[in-house]
């Protein structure tokens, strides 16, 4: 007998510290009636709401004769299969056979295995192994003066290791966000002190005197030609990041920018908004400048091929870069760690198995 060989994954798909990371992959209000499919570090996986209205994630195949269960369609609460009709309700449990005689339990087999899936900050998030964390904390959720403003879920053609480095980078500022608000910045970064920060972010704080145009002027509630942006960007891995942003006014925006490797070198990306001011004005105009500044990121990012390299000799790096060798030092040194103890351990990677 022929057996199948195991799927090939990539360097992220392949690591257990990434494997039992939270990744978020889509809003929370997506979905809804229909099934989604996404993929998620090579793996294909379906989301949908269970009658209970739950999220639900599992590989995106029937385990009768393993149809896309996203092809299907959602009744009742229930995904049904496209292929022969076998519907699956609360916890993934098969709770109809057609073709079966009425009565009968479904095999224990019928029933799809679950993948740990939650809803936070309006959006949803997939762990395909064992979590290692919970997902990170933004306290400025829990405050009323804040309002969150989430964005679609979009798909770069840039890997998360890429996108990571550039949120944490501000040396680009002057020369990507030339049409946003990099045009009034010196190029010169002053010496950068890395420190703890809040809510479990690592990374440093820093001044920039930045270009107000006219889309930054609801950014910055501010009118001037320039205005001043107090700010802190911090990291937690493996591809989170946040910066705030504090003006004079007394504002502040908090930009929490996710990224959810698809395979190496594509990846989903989200911004997530925390601001505390005038609640009246709409949410589209409040992120129309941050949606232009992430443009000219995705521009540039989506011209750089392949991961960024995962070492701290190979690129060359200066004091400026020093958040951003941090936090491939430590995602270095984590993925590292979980390597060692899957070799050392062969079972203790299987857990992603049934949804590979």
């Amino acid at each position: 007998m022929v057996r199948p060989s195991a799927p090939q994954y990539g360097v992220l798909a392949s690591n257990a510290a990434i494997v039992n990371s939270w990744h978020p992959v889509a809003r929370s209000v997506e979905v809804n009636t229909s099934p989604q499919a996404i993929t998620l570090l090579q793996r294909q996986v379906v989301l949908w709401r269970t009658p209970s209205g739950q999220v639900f994630a599992s590989a995106d195949r029937c385990p009768h004769r393993e149809a896309p269960l996203s092809a299907g369609e959602v009744h009742a609460g229930c995904l049904v299969c496209p292929y022969h009709g076998w519907e699956f309700g609360d916890e993934g449990r098969c709770v109809r056979i057609p073709s079966a005689t009425p009565g009968l339990p479904a095999p224990p087999k019928a029933h799809l295995q679950p993948f740990h899936c939650a809803e936070r900050y309006g959006l949803v998030w997939v762990c395909l192994g064992t979590p290692r964390d919970d997902i990170p904390t933004m306290h400025f959720e829990d405050d009323p003066t804040f309002r969150r403003i989430n964005t679609a879920v979009e798909r770069w053609k840039s890997s998360a290791t890429r996108m990571v480095d550039n949120f944490l980078d501000i040396t680009h500022f002057p020369f990507v966000h030339t049409g946003t608000f990099g045009g009034a910045q010196d190029p010169t970064v002053p010496k950068i002190e890395m420190r703890d920060l809040d809510d479990g972010y690592y990374g440093y704080s820093y001044e920039v005197i930045a270009k107000n145009t006219t889309g930054g002027t609801v950014a910055s509630g501010q009118t001037g030609d320039t205005v001043n942006r107090a700010m802190s960007t911090g990291f937690i891995l493996p591809f989170v990041a946040r910066s705030t942003v504090r003006y004079e006014t007394g504002l502040e925006h908090i930009i929490w920018m996710l990224s959810a490797p698809i395979d190496d070198v594509t990846s989903y990306f989200t911004f997530v908004i925390w601001r505390n001011d005038d609640f009246s004005m709409s949410a589209e105009e409040v992120i129309r400048f941050d949606l232009a500044i992430g443009a000219e990121d995705k521009k540039m990012l989506e011209k750089v091929p392949g991961m960024l390299t995962l070492d701290n000799t190979t690129l060359v790096s200066v004091q400026a870069d020093k958040c951003n060798v941090e936090w491939r030092r430590r995602l270095i040194a984590l993925m590292a760690e979980a390597d060692a103890a899957e070799a050392a351990s062969p079972i203790a990677h299987a857990s992603p198995a049934a949804g590979s």
